[in-house]
C-alpha cells in the first residue's frame, strides 16, 4: 500500500533494492539473494513473487548439478526481463564511430560503424551520429530514446563533462559533447572517456566478468586504460584516471603529438606499428589492412615487440594496482597473440613476483565492440533508474551534476 506521503513504502524499496540486485548480478536464486541481503529468506520470496507477477524478472532452471554435488533441488536462476525501452550508444574513435541501439538490460538491438575522421570536426561527428541513430530508430522502428551514452577519446571532466585535452583531441577542447548530443537527439546524454566505458562493457559482458579488480587496457591510435576496483569504475578526482598514454618512456625519440618525446602512445599504436608494417612489408596496403590478418614471421616479431614495450609501462601499473585481469582491447588487442605475448612477457619480467603470479594478460572478450557494448549497459543503468550507477554516485547529464 503506497505511503500517505507519496514516499516508498519499505517494502516497495526492498523489492527495487532486489530488482537492482537481479539486474546487476545475473542468474541468481532467492537463495544467493537472501545471502547477499542479508534479509529473511520470506521478505525475498515475498519481492521475488512480486517482480514475477510484474513481468519484471522472469525465472529460468538452474543447469544440473554433477554427481556428488548434493542431493538438493537447484534453486530457479532469477534474470530481469527487457522491457521496449531502448537506449542509444555512440563510440567515438579517431577515424570512425560505432553507434547502437540497446534495451534497459544493457544488451545491444542493432548497431551500425561510419568511417569518419572524427578530430578533425566535431561538429560533423556529433551531426552524423545523431543522424545515424535516428536512421537506426526508424529501422527498428524506436521514434524515442531514453537516452544516449557516448564515448569519446580524449580525458573529460566528471563534474562538467568537458574535454580538456588540447592534444588527443585538439579540435573537441572546451566542448561539452553531452549538451551537444541533447540538444541533437532531445534525451539526456552522458559522455565518458572510451577507455573507461570498454573496461566497463568487459566488467559485464566480457572477460572482467567475476574480477572485482582488473585493468582495461585500449590500445588503438591512442593508449588509454579503464580501471575497475571493488568492482566499480574508478575514474580519480576529476575523471582523468586511465590517461597512460603519455607516460615517458625514457630513451625513447619518437615525437608525440602533446610535444614530449618518448610518450608510450607515440612508440606503442597502431599508426606506430603500421609505419614500421609498411617499411618491412613494403608491398602492402598496409593502411587499408587489418592487423589480425597479418601473419608472417616478421610481422609477429613487431607486434611481439610491441607488447613487450607496452607490457613494460603496465607492469609498474600492476604492481600499484595488483589487478588479478589485465586485459588488452583495442585494435592492437585484436591483433592476435604475438601482441598478448609480448605484454604477457614483460609483466612477468618487470612486475613483481607476487603481482604477476595471481595475473591473468587476455585479449579482450569483446574485441573493438568493448566501448560500444559498455556505452550500451551504461545507458541501460541510467535508463533503469538507478539509485547508484556502477560507475560513481554521480553522474554529468546535459552538463547538469546528478545524485
Amino acid at each position: 500500500m503506497p505511503h500517505p506521503t507519496g514516499r516508498p513504502s519499505l517494502r516497495d524499496r526492498t523489492r527495487e533494492e532486489v530488482y537492482r540486485l537481479i539486474c546487476d548480478t545475473r542468474d541468481l536464486t532467492r537463495a544467493a539473494l537472501v545471502e547477499r541481503t542479508g534479509l529473511p529468506s520470506s521478505t525475498i520470496g515475498h519481492a521475488v513473487a512480486r517482480l514475477l507477477a510484474e513481468g519484471r524478472i522472469a525465472e529460468s532452471p538452474a543447469p544440473a548439478k554433477g554427481p556428488g554435488s548434493g542431493s538438493g533441488r537447484p534453486g530457479t536462476l532469477l534474470n530481469p526481463v527487457a522491457s521496449a525501452l531502448r537506449t542509444a550508444a555512440i563510440d567515438y574513435g579517431h577515424r570512425h564511430f560505432r553507434v547502437a541501439l540497446g534495451d534497459d538490460m544493457g544488451h545491444i538491438v542493432d548497431e551500425a560503424i561510419v568511417a569518419l575522421n572524427v578530430d578533425s570536426s566535431p561538429t560533423r561527428g556529433l551531426d552524423a551520429a545523431a543522424r545515424s541513430l535516428r536512421e537506426l530508430g526508424e529501422r527498428n522502428g524506436v521514434s524515442e530514446f531514453a537516452c544516449v551514452v557516448a564515448g569519446v577519446p580524449g580525458p573529460i571532466e566528471k563534474t562538467t563533462g568537458l574535454v580538456c585535452s588540447t592534444t588527443t583531441l585538439s579540435n573537441w577542447a572546451g566542448m561539452f559533447p553531452a549538451r551537444e548530443l541533447e540538444q541533437r537527439l532531445g534525451v539526456p546524454a552522458l559522455v565518458r572517456n572510451d577507455a573507461s566505458l570498454g573496461g566497463f562493457g568487459e566488467l559485464h559482458h566480457g572477460a572482467g566478468r567475476g574480477h572485482s579488480d582488473f585493468l582495461y587496457i585500449k590500445a588503438s591510435h591512442g593508449i588509454g586504460a579503464g580501471l575497475v576496483a571493488g568492482g566499480e569504475l574508478y575514474q580519480g578526482g576529476s575523471g582523468f584516471a586511465g590517461e597512460i598514454g603519455h607516460i615517458i618512456i625514457a630513451g625513447r625519440p619518437e615525437l608525440c603529438r602533446c610535444g614530449n618525446r618518448g610518450c608510450l602512445e607515440a612508440v606503442v599504436s597502431v599508426p606506430s606499428v603500421k609505419e614500421q608494417i609498411t617499411h618491412t612489408h613494403p608491398h602492402l596496403d598496409v593502411a587499408a589492412i587489418d592487423l589480425a590478418d597479418l601473419d608472417d614471421p616478421t610481422a609477429h616479431r613487431i607486434l611481439n615487440e610491441a607488447g613487450r614495450t607496452l607490457g613494460a609501462v603496465l607492469a609498474g601499473l600492476c604492481d600499484l594496482l595488483n589487478p588479478t585481469v589485465l586485459v588488452i582491447g583495442g585494435e592492437l588487442g585484436a591483433s592476435g597473440p604475438a601482441l598478448i605475448d609480448g605484454v604477457r612477457a614483460s609483466v612477468r619480467r618487470f612486475a613483481q613476483p607476487s603481482t604477476s603470479q595471481v595475473l591473468e594478460v587476455v585479449p579482450a572478450e569483446l574485441g573493438q565492440r568493448a566501448e560500444l557494448v559498455g556505452a550500451v549497459q551504461l545507458a541501460a543503468s541510467i535508463a533503469r533508474g538507478a539509485q547508484q550507477l556502477t560507475v560513481t554516485s554521480y553522474t554529468v547529464i546535459g552538463g547538469r551534476t546528478h545524485r
